[in-house]
């Protein structure tokens, strides 16, 4: 039957594809790489796992001189008791951290298992408690003061889309400009909590990087590629000073397509896999891709 003269014929248009003049994000890894960690039937051997990996964690950020006195920490959710972390001892250099070393903290800041030193950093609760409740997602963050984090955390801003590797943190990453102390009090936490909101990362003024994500391995990737991002906007910044020319950035469209290829947490997780696979032979491990523990 033809429609009357008062009915409309129903038209359905199909959806644009986004045009991508560099190719499709989807080609930026193969469709078999891992993108998380394995899973346990077992939450227990979940937990062990995890926190052979964050041990690692600890290890590689040694690798890249983030250790500074007794200022850092890197906390993962704990699998069996999701309203505790694990997180490392006060006072332990991140290069002689293993998994017998952490300590797990409940809800109310107090020590319910781990090593024999189990001092904690009360500045790791204030922080990543607060991150943690905030973020039921939030798997893994991690803290620690950067020579270049810090530096560029003393400008006041956040980074400029110079580079392929700064479009990870395309509108992903913030700054919290409140520099008020050492982080001891829970309000303090709320805040940087806040400011970091639904993304990747915050820059901290006057103190250092954060990063947060589902995995230990993407948090610690994206913490040491933030790190040098900043280092990166330092130099270019000092560049252009010198040389009067403008700095030239990427635009908003590139960066945006950049991000959507590399800025995923799946992509993150993929990419922290090396950095591991240069601290697990500490332990006289080998994995791979983060699968299969072999005795070397």
């Amino acid at each position: 039957m033809a429609p009357s003269a008062t009915e409309l014929p129903v038209v359905i248009s199909k959806p644009q594809e986004k045009e991508y003049t560099s190719g499709s994000p989807d080609l930026c890894f193969p469709t078999d790489v891992p993108t998380g960690p394995p899973s346990f039937e077992d939450k227990y051997e979940e937990r062990n796992y995890l926190k052979q990996r964050l041990a690692l964690a600890f290890r590689v950020f040694a690798k890249f001189g983030f250790s500074e006195g007794v200022a850092g920490h890197i906390t993962l959710r704990d699998p069996i008791d999701p309203q505790s972390f694990w997180v490392n001892p006060f006072g332990l250099h991140f290069s002689l951290v293993t998994a017998d070393d952490l300590i797990l903290v409940n809800h109310a800041g107090m020590v319910v298992d781990g090593g024999r030193n189990r001092m904690l950093n009360y500045a790791a609760f204030a922080i990543h408690s607060e991150i943690h409740a905030a973020r039921p997602d939030v798997a893994c963050a991690a803290h620690s003061h950067s020579v270049y984090g810090r530096a560029f955390c003393a400008t006041g801003r956040t980074l400029d889309m110079l580079t392929q590797d700064s479009c990870v943190f395309y509108n992903d990453h913030a700054l919290y400009d409140n520099f008020a102390g050492v982080v001891l009090a829970s309000e303090e936490g709320k805040h940087i909590a806040k400011a970091l909101g639904h993304r990747k990362a915050v820059l901290l003024g006057n103190h250092g990087l954060l990063t947060a994500g589902k995995t230990i391995e993407e948090v610690v990737a994206y913490f040491v590629l933030l790190d040098k991002c900043c280092e990166v906007q330092l130099a270019a910044d000092a560049s252009a000073a010198g040389s009067g020319k403008p700095l030239v950035k990427i635009g908003e469209k590139e960066a945006q397509n950049t991000w959507e290829a590399l800025g995923h947490s799946a992509s993150g997780y993929f990419m922290g896999l090396p950095l591991f696979q240069t601290v697990e032979a500490e332990f006289g491990q080998k994995t791979f891709l983060g699968r299969g523990l072999e005795p070397l």
